[in-house]
């Protein structure tokens, strides 16, 4: 330690006072016995010197990895006692405030390190690898049987203890672990590569500053030959005078493809989606409120981008001027349709995740079956996973429109409350209600449905 403190005590003695000064050394770095002290250090890692920097660098990692194994077996318990529910995730996230698909994916690990992979546990728990190393073996044996997967697991343990690589090498990890599935499992592996193709998808990450990442998991041929034919027209247009990069070029071409659209000119898309924009921002007088469907807060300029696109559509959105919450939409189809278009405008999101309203379920807030009325102060977005979490056992669900306030009750009683935060900016005095637009489509105007009984109001599910 670079410095020593003085301490001041205070005695008394035979009627007498008396101030006196006593040097004090600062405590020591933790011994490796009680590697947990290192998270009680706060400001005083300020005074530590390289080699005790080293130190506690390694007893964080350490610690990590404990904390990881702890997690992963609660969780595997949590999954026992739930019998396998599809729910566990969903109490697992609010508990560990993550988002339901994160916590899925823990939960998974979980249950794949107790009941296949034990000697991984038991590194993770001794600190010799966190668990994103962990996963890496995971991910491996995934489609072991549980017998091949054990043997993966005790013989890839023995190499670590012997000193064959270094354990927090996560991508030296993956690479014994395949040349193990290898060895144990040698005629597994066309099976292991068709469930894999099997198991292709897509998926949609929002990402900052407007931006999103588009992930396509392909047969790695299928993959290979998409990206060839996007670098090659890349490259065309580029050699034939496009000032945009390679990488831009190649995004731009994806895009297009996707989109049906000419590859050699910049992909456009209207509001496909809800633009939520003040008419302020849409008439550039400001830059604040505006908030893409799906995604979240936006830049005013980049909204009226968006707006002024001419694939966008044109909708009228009332907004109340206390509240800034959505109370009407102009309407072009049937009532119940309007009314769910609303409620997509107001709600914006599964009120328990971040599901689009527009692609979720219509919920009675109050059960239709117990006369509750169809109409939209009634009524909520919910996203199908939790319109059917809301009639499990043990759990309740509730929603206030008016405030934009759910509350959701685990088995266990613990209340977990959230807020969004209204589109348009709550007024101090009363205003008449301000429009949204959103660019006018140029096609006709949808008729309502000749079959449909007049005043028809059937609960939407």
């Amino acid at each position: 330690m670079s410095h020593l403190p003085i301490e001041l005590t205070f005695e008394t003695m035979l009627g007498m006072t008396s101030f006196a000064t006593h040097a004090v050394t600062p405590p020591d770095p933790p011994a490796a016995s009680s590697e947990h002290e290192w998270l009680w250090l706060h400001d005083e890692v300020a005074e530590l010197d390289a080699d005790e920097v080293i130190r506690a660098l390694g007893a964080a990692a350490r610690m990590r990895a404990r904390a990881d194994a702890l997690e992963a077996r609660a969780l595997a318990r949590l999954h026992e006692l739930r019998n396998g529910s599809r729910y566990v995730a969903e109490e697992a996230a609010l508990e560990l405030k993550l988002s339901r698909q994160a916590a899925q994916r823990r939960v998974e690990r979980a249950v794949a390190l107790v009941e296949r992979l034990p000697r991984t546990l038991v590194a993770m728990a001794d600190g010799e690898y966190e668990a994103y190393a962990a996963s890496k073996i995971i991910d491996v044996t995934d489609n072991l049987t549980v017998e091949h997967a054990r043997e993966v697991d005790a013989r890839l343990d023995e190499q670590v203890r012997a000193g064959s690589f270094v354990p927090c090498d996560a991508t030296q990890l993956r690479r014994a672990a395949r040349r193990l599935v290898q060895q144990i499992d040698p005629d597994g592996q066309a099976m292991r590569a068709r469930r894999a193709r099997a198991g292709r998808r897509i998926e949609l990450m929002p990402g900052e500053d407007t931006m999103s990442t588009l992930y396509l998991d392909l047969p790695a041929e299928v993959a290979a030959t998409a990206y060839a034919r996007i670098d090659r027209d890349a490259r065309r247009l580029r050699n034939t005078g496009d000032t945009r990069t390679l990488d831009q070029l190649r995004a731009d071409i994806s895009a297009a493809l996707l989109l049906g659209q000419p590859t050699g000119t910049r992909p456009s898309v209207g509001a496909m989606v809800y633009l939520h924009m003040p008419i302020g921002t849409a008439l550039a007088m400001g830059d604040d409120g505006a908030e893409l469907s799906g995604y979240g807060p936006i830049p005013g300029p980049i909204a009226r981008e968006i707006a002024t696109n001419p694939g966008s559509v044109w909708r009228t959105v009332l907004t109340d001027p206390g509240t800034g919450v959505p109370q009407d939409i102009s309407r072009r189809r049937r009532p119940t349709q309007a009314m769910r278009e609303l409620i997509a405008a107001r709600d914006r999101e599964c009120p328990y995740c971040h599901r689009p309203a527009r692609r979720c379920d219509f919920d009675h807030l109050t059960d239709w079956h117990t006369s509750g009325e169809t109409s939209a102060r009634n009524g909520g977005a919910k996203c199908e996973y939790h319109h059917y979490l809301k009639d499990e056992p043990g759990w309740r669900l509730d929603y206030d429109p008016g405030t934009q306030t759910a509350t959701i009750i685990t088995p266990t009683g613990r209340f977990f409350t959230k807020r969004k935060w209204p589109i348009a900016k709550r007024r101090t005095e009363p205003a008449p209600g301000a429009a949204i637009p959103h660019q006018r489509q140029p096609t006709a105007t949808a008729t309502p449905d000749a079959n449909a009984p007049p005043g028809s109001d059937d609960p939407p599910f």
